[in-house]
């Protein structure tokens, strides 16, 4: 329900400055959980049989097709950056590094669907559904890609490092 009636360049400056400082906003508040939370055998980052090691997104989404175009968010913050987009290092503590960088940037995204009614208090009401429309189409598919990498990447954690399988 609108309860801020404002100009239309005000009301456009107000919706690009959300989507602008929100996002950042929220990764830096993840940035600041501790890795412990992000472990990928905890509730909500375990892998789900139903997920059958990735293979259902690679069906159900084609997401070997699109992953490629996804931008990389892990360089947003200089000093705790962790770049996901290519895996180069196989070392134990850098696939348990990607895997709690997975689990960190699918709450990223989840959270980031959270605000787009904070559009209902200033904007008109058909806006509030082109912000869930949009805000769903900016993260739903870095979330896909986050539970597509992690069951796969911890495949190979364990295959590697068995005896450091958490």
């Amino acid at each position: 329900m609108q309860i801020f009636f404002l100009s239309m360049p005000v009301t456009i400056l107000l919706i690009f400055a959300i989507w602008g400082i929100v996002p950042l906003l929220l990764a830096y508040l993840c940035l600041k959980l501790p890795d412990r939370f992000f472990e990928p055998i905890r509730f909500p980052w375990r892998i789900h049989g139903f997920e059958r090691g990735g293979r259902i997104y690679e069906r159900v989404f084609h997401i070997r097709s699109w992953k490629h175009l996804l931008p990389d968010g892990g360089g947003v913050w200089k000093k705790h950056s962790y770049k996901k987009k290519n895996l180069t290092d196989y070392s134990e503590a850098n696939l348990h590094r990607f895997l709690i960088e997975t689990s960190r940037g699918e709450l990223v995204h989840w959270l980031g669907i959270l605000p787009f009614w904070v559009f209902g208090l200033f904007a008109p009401p058909e806006v509030i559904w082109i912000m869930l429309l949009y805000t769903l189409i900016v993260n739903v598919p870095c979330i896909i890609a986050q539970r597509y990498n992690r069951p796969r990447v911890y495949a190979l954690y364990q295959r590697l490092y068995p005896s450091e399988t958490k």
